[in-house]
């Protein structure tokens, strides 16, 4: 068990969200190891988050986990927590709780989805340094994309301010016109994010526990939320079905021919 640190006043840490099953993919293999460029899709992210720091990387596994932890057991920094059953994001979160009381997280941790390979270290760096000037307690980066459909809205208030997040089955005619979207990449400060988790409710359409209600609350709580408008439209695409797979890996592989240090 890893309890590396960065050399800084900061340490951080990732949560990666790669429980899911997966059902569209019409395979056995849990959605997060489908390859992307030869990789699975979820090492991408790891990746990436490890480039910008963080230790441990917390992988929240469910569906198909002996695939997940065969892969990454043994590497350094690396922990597993199980989601059985998977009751929402939110709760899956919640299930890095024992890591936190634990003092294995860092003041900071950052929390990603396993199946969005397309993320980069630069734009996780954007969302990093804003949260950090900012003094926020969650600060997350949005996208405006030609089509919304399937992502959750990001709601602003008559002065442009974030409000919240409002996910597709729960949003109204009104919201659904919406175009900026939540792409899923958070950043916490860790106390306040478990302090939050504890008040989350299912009372949705999906009957689930969100982590996107986390942002709510704690601007209720009078703390700050923060948003940078960091990911472009084109790394916006997550994987739910075989066709949104190779259109991934077709971005990830002219990515792989561009000239160094055009994109990171």
């Amino acid at each position: 068990m890893s309890t590396n640190t960065r050399p800084s006043s900061y340490t951080r840490s990732v949560i990666v969200l790669a429980a899911g099953k997966g059902t569209r993919m019409k395979s056995d293999l849990p959605k997060v190891m489908h390859p992307a460029l030869g990789r699975p899709m979820v090492e991408w992210v790891v990746d990436a988050a490890r480039t910008v720091g963080c230790t441990p990387v917390v992988l929240v596994v469910g569906h198909g986990a002996e695939a997940v932890r065969g892969h990454f057991e043994g590497r350094p920094g690396i922990e597993f927590v199980t989601q059985m059953p998977q009751l929402g994001t939110g709760h899956a979160v919640d299930m890095a709780r024992p890591l936190f009381e634990r003092g294995l997280l860092g003041e900071e941790t950052l929390v990603l989805c396993g199946d969005g390979p397309l993320i980069r270290a630069h734009t996780l760096e954007a969302l990093l340094a804003t949260h950090r000037e900012s003094g926020a307690a969650a600060t997350l980066a949005t996208a405006v994309i030609p089509d919304p459909a399937g992502y959750g809205r990001i709601e602003r208030d008559a002065h442009g301010r974030f409000a919240r997040i409002v996910e597709q089955k729960d949003a109204t005619p009104a919201q659904l016109a919406l175009r900026e979207v939540n792409p899923s990449y958070y950043c916490f400060r860790t106390a306040d994010l478990f302090d939050a988790l504890k008040r989350v409710t299912n009372q949705n359409a999906s009957g689930e526990y969100y982590i996107t209600d986390v942002f709510e609350l704690l601007l209720r709580d009078g703390k700050r939320v923060s948003v940078v408008d960091a990911v472009p439209p084109e790394d916006v695409l997550s994987v739910n079905t075989p066709e949104q797979l190779a259109e991934v890996s077709a971005i990830l592989a002219s990515r792989s021919a561009a000239p160094a240090g055009a994109g990171r």
